[in-house]
C-alpha cells in the first residue's frame, strides 16, 4: 500500500502524530509519502527507507500579499498521486489539507483518476479555527467530502458533531506513543547539573500559543517554589515566549526557570522530570502529556477537551479547571512533597501510557485504510458496470 500523508511539519500535536504514524507504517513495510512545505521535525531522527518527502513549493509573486499555499498544495498532491501511484491520502488537520485534497480530486477526475482520502481532526482545526465564520462552510464541506473521518479523542468527536453538520460517522482513533522511544533513562548527571541541590524538576512543553496558557505555568511554579525547592524547564517556542520570559523575570523566578527552546530529544529531558504541567485552555488529546507519562512523569493539567481521557485524576496526576492555578499548585505540591507518593504517581503514569502504545493504535488505521480503499474500488467497479 502506498500512503500519502499531508500534515503540518511542526512540533505541534497534529504534525507529531502524523509523522510518528508515517514512521510506524513504514516500519511495517508500507510506502509512505509526506506532502508538506518542509520536512517534518520528527522525520529528521534517522533514515527510513520506505519514507519519501515531497516539498510543497509556493512561488513568491509581488501580486500576492499571502502566497496561495492551498493551490500549491493541491497541485503537489496531484503530481505525487499520479507519479507515485498512491492508493490513499491521509490528511491531518482539516485546514487547508482537506479542502486542498478535494480540489486535487476534482483535477484527477478530469484525467480519469481518483483517490480516496481520510481526514483526521486534531483539535484547533475544529475548536478554534474551524468555528470561525470565515472558514466554517469550507471546513464542513471538505470534511463531509472525506471518505472517512477520524478524531483523536471522544471529546473532539462530540464537539465536532455539535459544532458542524457532519453527515458521516467519525471514528475515534487516539493518539499513541512509542514506548521504545519515550521511556525513562538514567540521566542523573544531567539532573545534577540542573538541580544540584536535589530540587524537584517541573517541565512544560508546548508551542507557546495563547491557547496553551503558558503564563499559568509560571504562576503555578511560583507557588510550588514557595513551598519546596524546585526548578522549571520550559520546552518549545512561539508567540507567548517573550511575554512569559518577562513574567518570570518580574516575579524574580528567572534563575530557576530554563527556557530551552525547541528540542528534538524530548525523552531525555522528560527522563529527569518529576512533574509535567499542561494548563491549556483547550486540548483535544494532549500528546505531550502522554509522552511525559511514558517517561514516568505524572501530569498536572486542566480538565479541558480530551485530557481527562488520558490523565486520570488522583492516579496519574490531577485535573483542575482552566485558569485555576491555585488548585494546580496545590496538587503539584501534594505530589512533589513526598517521595513515596511521587513514586506511586510515576508508576501509575507509565502504566496508563502503555494503554496508548502504538501497537494498539496503528492496526486501527491499517484497518480503516483497507476498508476505505475497498469501498472506493467497489464504488468504482459499480460505476464502470453501470456505465
Amino acid at each position: 500500500m502506498k500512503i500519502g500523508i499531508v500534515c503540518y511539519p511542526t512540533f505541534g500535536g497534529s504534525g507529531v502524530l502524523a509523522t510518528e504514524l508515517g514512521i510506524a507504517l513504514s516500519d511495517k513495510g508500507y510506502e509512505v509519502h509526506f506532502i508538506t512545505y518542509e520536512q517534518p521535525v520528527r522525520l529528521s531522527q534517522g533514515f527510513h527507507p520506505n519514507i519519501y518527502f515531497h516539498e510543497v513549493k509556493v512561488p513568491a509573486y509581488p501580486l500576492f500579499d499571502f502566497p496561495p499555499y492551498e493551490t500549491a498544495l493541491a497541485s503537489t498532491m496531484v503530481n505525487v498521486i499520479v507519479n507515485q501511484q498512491l492508493d490513499i491520502l491521509h490528511l491531518h488537520y482539516a485546514i487547508p489539507h482537506a479542502s486542498a485534497a478535494y480540489f486535487a480530486r476534482q483535477i484527477l477526475k478530469k484525467t480519469g483518476r481518483d483517490i480516496p482520502f481520510i481526514t483526521t481532526l486534531h483539535g484547533t482545526d475544529i475548536t478554534l479555527v474551524g468555528k470561525d465564520a470565515t472558514y466554517e462552510p469550507v471546513v464542513t464541506f471538505s470534511i463531509n467530502e472525506s471518505d472517512a473521518i477520524t478524531a483523536v479523542s471522544n471529546n473532539l468527536r462530540e464537539e465536532t458533531l455539535h459544532s458542524f453538520k457532519i453527515e458521516k460517522p467519525i471514528h475515534v482513533i487516539p493518539n499513541f506513543v512509542d514506548v521504545k522511544r519515550f521511556y525513562q533513562t538514567d540521566k542523573n548527571h544531567f539532573k545534577q547539573m540542573l538541580a544540584p541541590d536535589g530540587e524537584r524538576i517541573m517541565v512544560h512543553v508546548s508551542n507557546f500559543r495563547r491557547v496553551k496558557r503558558v503564563p499559568d505555568v509560571i504562576d503555578v511554579f511560583a507557588q510550588v517554589k514557595n513551598a519546596l525547592p524546585a526548578k522549571l524547564l520550559m520546552i518549545g517556542d512561539g508567540p507567548e515566549r517573550q511575554n512569559v520570559e518577562e513574567k518570570a523575570r518580574c516575579m524574580g523566578l528567572y534563575n530557576d526557570v530554563r527556557f530551552l527552546g525547541k528540542q528534538e530529544q524530548i525523552s531525555e529531558i522528560l527522563s529527569i522530570a518529576d512533574l509535567f504541567i499542561l494548563p491549556s485552555e483547550t486540548e483535544s488529546f494532549g500528546l505531550s502529556a502522554l509522552e511525559a507519562m511514558a517517561c514516568s512523569v505524572p501530569v498536572i493539567s486542566t480538565n479541558a477537551g480530551g485530557l481527562p481521557e488520558i490523565n486520570i485524576n488522583g492516579v496519574t496526576g490531577y485535573l483542575s479547571d482552566v485558569g485555576d492555578t491555585q488548585s494546580m499548585a496545590k496538587h503539584a505540591i501534594h505530589i512533589l512533597s513526598d517521595d513515596s507518593r511521587l513514586a506511586q504517581f510515576k508508576k501509575a503514569a507509565i502504566e496508563q501510557a502503555k494503554q496508548f502504545e502504538k501497537q494498539h493504535v496503528i492496526p486501527q488505521y491499517e484497518q480503516l485504510y483497507a476498508e476505505v480503499i475497498a469501498a472506493y474500488q467497489h464504488a468504482g467497479s459499480a460505476t464502470t458496470a453501470n456505465g
